[in-house]
């Protein structure tokens, strides 16, 4: 990990976090990254200029027009200066300027008037963090590429519990780096299920579910991005496949297993994102059944568990599932973490409105055996992106132990 060279723009709002601030800046200089730091008026509250400026090394810029600067028009410099804009705090009021773009003080004019890659550190009251207005103001920034680091969850200052708190400096740096570091997963194998599965019960008639693929898609493509050579083995969907990747169809469950199982020696990484159907017909009608009585009785036998049995591979690859689930939707996904083996599980919660199965947009719970992050609701595309940092970097530590 390492940000040598790197052009970084600390800015920084009024909550009570900036007061980590001095910390976050001899963390990211110590990676090798030079700092400059702007402050709001309302962080002069919780944090001084004098202290990160001695840290950093820099003038601390507060003011929207310097006149210390040339033409007066220090915005303009430090914004064509940045590689990366980083706030850290952020409010939600600075989220909501940035959102609807306001530029009324330094902070959000530079955002305005920067090319450079953001990243957001949230930090307020859990309740201020789930407010829907909040949440409209997150989605708008997500799609516009900007990347969000936390919010981590537990106690705050206020005494409440809940999302929203700033994430640790040395996250914050780990999560920025990592973002930075270029294709964090070139010369590795990827193989991803994506989609339904059908089961056919007579040549007419098959067993499904409503998964789009659309997740599976954006987990492969955000893969190939970051320099994998992506395997997408697909059950039935109208999705373009991604640049760069590699597709196999499916229809069945048992389709799938043997494809996945012809390339999965080969591979460091397997996401089982697909919604495999978990029963089959025991015996498939070789004619299309007529309707003749009320009742029409068929027996199902179970399908084979891919996910399991990859997991229980004498050399198994790092092994991501994925858990839909409509209730008990933490509980559910440890528990088919721990048996079957897993290296992390994705968790979505099916029953909220807008999100998951035919949606564009999805949020995740992602579970691993040494912590978990939430990852709040955003386009697939975008969360796509951000599990697979995660796996990334969960994977690179692994390997690293």
């Amino acid at each position: 990990m390492h940000l040598f060279n790197k052009k970084i723009l600390l800015g920084v709002t009024g909550g009570i976090a900036a007061y980590k601030t001095p910390d976050l800046v001899r963390k990211l200089k110590a990676q090798g990254a030079d700092v400059r730091v702007v402050l709001t008026r309302g962080a002069t509250e919780f944090v001084s200029s004098l202290s990160l400026q001695a840290v950093s090394g820099h003038q601390v810029h507060s003011e929207l027009l310097d006149e210390q600067a040339e033409a007066g028009m220090g915005h303009i410099e430090l914004a064509k200066w940045a590689d990366v804009l980083l706030i850290a705090p952020a409010t939600a009021h600075c989220m909501a300027k940035l959102a609807h773009g306001l530029a009324d003080d330094l902070l959000s004019t530079l955002y305005l008037a920067t090319t450079a890659q953001v990243f957001i550190a949230p930090a307020m009251n859990q309740q201020m963090w789930q407010a829907r207005a909040t949440q409209d103001n997150l989605q708008k920034l997500q799609l516009r590429a900007i990347r969000f680091i936390g919010p981590a969850a537990g106690e705050q200052a206020c005494g409440d519990v809940g999302p929203g708190r700033m994430e640790e400096p040395e996250l914050i740096v780990s999560a920025l780096a990592s973002a930075l570091t270029g294709n964090k997963l070139e010369g590795k194998k990827v193989v991803i299920t994506a989609g339904p599965t059908r089961e056919p019960i007579d040549p007419v008639r098959y067993l499904s579910n409503h998964s789009s693929g659309k997740m599976g898609y954006a987990v492969a493509q955000a893969a190939a991005e970051q320099g994998a050579e992506v395997v997408l083995v697909s059950g039935p969907v109208s999705l373009t496949v991604p640049p760069g990747v590699k597709r196999i169809s499916v229809q069945t469950a048992d389709d799938m297993l043997e494809a996945v199982m012809s390339e999965i020696n080969s591979a460091q990484i397997f996401i089982a994102a697909a919604a495999v159907a978990d029963y089959r017909i025991n015996h498939q009608a070789e004619n299309k059944i007529k309707k003749s009585n009320d009742k029409l009785t068929l027996t199902f036998v179970k399908n084979p568990d891919i996910l399991k049995t990859v997991a229980a591979l004498p050399s198994p690859p790092f092994t991501v599932g994925f858990a839909a689930e409509s209730q008990n939707v933490e509980a559910y996904a440890r528990g088919k973490l721990e048996n079957k083996n897993l290296d992390m599980i994705a968790a979505n919660d099916i029953t909220l409105e807008g999100l998951g199965f035919n949606s564009d947009e999805n949020a995740l719970h992602v579970i691993w055996k040494e912590d978990d992050l939430k990852l709040p609701p955003a386009n697939k595309t975008e969360l796509a992106k951000s599990l697979i940092a995660l796996v990334a970097k969960q994977y690179n530590d692994k390997q690293s132990n």
